[in-house]
């Protein structure tokens, strides 16, 4: 019965794993994905378990780019700083970060700069998790002063029971326990904050076809009518931008950069002039993703050697779907794809006029294909555009889709 005991003992010590407290933040790596006109990176900040402690970024990209960037850690509770640069697909660079809490990281390529907010956050433990902890070293200290004594009074045994039935009832319900916070982590608000207003404006105010701009999209709380600052990261991007000529000859799908509170920007090319619709989807911290769209004009004349797009051919299940019923795609890629923004593949669908926009997440079919699930609310002709990364580099393959009644 000793034996039993204790081997039953040391199989419950090996299954006590801390509550869920911080498997998803804290220690866990930050990817934030960026527009540059360079070329588009994704920066990978690493998890730390504690502080004092060398933060190391890192920089990815889709397409082979020799960009290399220059940072700048500055922690906003007593302003130290720490500086470092990295180039992508290279080493990453170390930063220190001397203690827990919001930071801001400053990222340059060239002439544009990018501040990220960042909170440094280190695991911490659970109330419950440190009794279970302490109930299974209870136990374990009662069966082996036992076993060394030579003696299993009931006190012992009872004890010993005692002890490990309240380990093994805390780890049964920690699953159901509230998380814990983890240290640094920013004090958890009321869910459901105001919707955001979004203002788009492009600098110049008037581009021209083939000229740089910049396109600007301005964040403002629905209540306060102050500057919104406080975007969560979602699917690797503090906001995805989604940018379409209106007749969808042009598609555009970036990520830009957040040049001060409330103040996002990137800069692009368009090959055609007219009318532009963007649309900016956002995820405010604690609370709900947003859509946001608005509309810019772009002068000039086409030059003869405007970019057509790539097509697809598509497979639609059902061959003619039907206006609020879910239609399943898929599309075949070129060779092995590779996680793009956290997904396979992602499916971006418009509709005729603009008023719709629906971004999908594929995931992958077998080893040949890439299946897109969606539900389509009007009736009429819909622009789609698909993205995955094969062959170390981003496709993006346009088709239509004509849906019923």
């Amino acid at each position: 019965m000793i034996r039993l005991f204790a081997v039953a003992f040391l199989l419950l010590l090996s299954m006590a794993l801390p509550a869920r407290a911080h498997v998803v933040e804290a220690g866990a790596d930050l990817r934030v994905t960026q527009s540059f006109a360079a070329g588009e990176v994704t920066l990978v900040v690493a998890g730390v378990s504690r502080v004092p402690a060398s933060l190391r970024v890192s920089a990815q990209a889709v397409h082979p780019t020799s960009l290399r960037l220059e940072l700048e850690l500055r922690s906003l509770t007593d302003g130290s700083r720490s500086t470092g640069s990295v180039s992508v697909g290279q080493s990453a660079a170390a930063l220190r970060a001397g203690h827990v809490g919001p930071h801001e990281l400053r990222v340059r390529a060239g002439d544009e700069v990018s501040l990220i907010p960042l909170r440094v956050v280190v695991p911490t433990s659970a109330p419950w998790t440190m009794l279970m902890d302490g109930a299974f070293l209870v136990a374990g200290l009662l069966v082996v002063g036992g076993v060394l004594a030579g003696r299993m009074s009931r006190l012992v045994v009872g004890g010993a029971s005692a002890a490990a039935s309240l380990a093994v009832a805390v780890m049964l319900l920690a699953p159901y326990l509230p998380a814990a916070q983890p240290e640094g982590a920013a004090p958890v608000a009321d869910p459901g904050r105001p919707y955001a207003q979004g203002r788009f404006s492009t600098s110049p105010a008037l581009p021209a076809t083939g000229a740089e701009f910049t396109l600007i999209l301005r964040l403002t709380d629905g209540a306060t009518g102050r500057p919104l600052d406080d975007l969560a990261v979602h699917h690797e991007a503090p906001a995805h931008l989604v940018v379409t000529s209106e007749g969808g000859a042009v598609f555009r799908h970036v990520h830009p950069l957040r040049t001060g509170p409330g103040v996002l920007a990137v800069r692009l090319r368009v090959p055609h002039p007219g009318r532009y619709l963007a649309y900016a989807e956002i995820e405010r911290q604690d609370s709900g993703g947003q859509l946001l769209s608005g509309a810019f004009e772009v002068s000039g004349a086409a030059p003869p050697d405007a970019s057509s797009q790539e097509t697809a051919t598509p497979r639609v299940t059902p061959a003619a779907p039907a206006a609020g019923s879910p239609a399943t795609i898929e599309i075949s890629p070129e060779g092995p794809i590779k996680p793009w923004l956290g997904m396979p593949g992602h499916l971006i669908v418009r509709s005729g006029d603009g008023v719709h926009l629906a971004h999908v997440h594929g995931t992958a079919a077998g080893a040949s294909a890439l299946r897109f699930t969606l539900t389509l609310p009007e009736p009429g002709r819909y622009l789609a555009w698909a993205q995955y990364a094969v062959e170390g580099r981003l496709v993006t393959r346009s088709f239509t889709l004509e849906v019923r009644r």
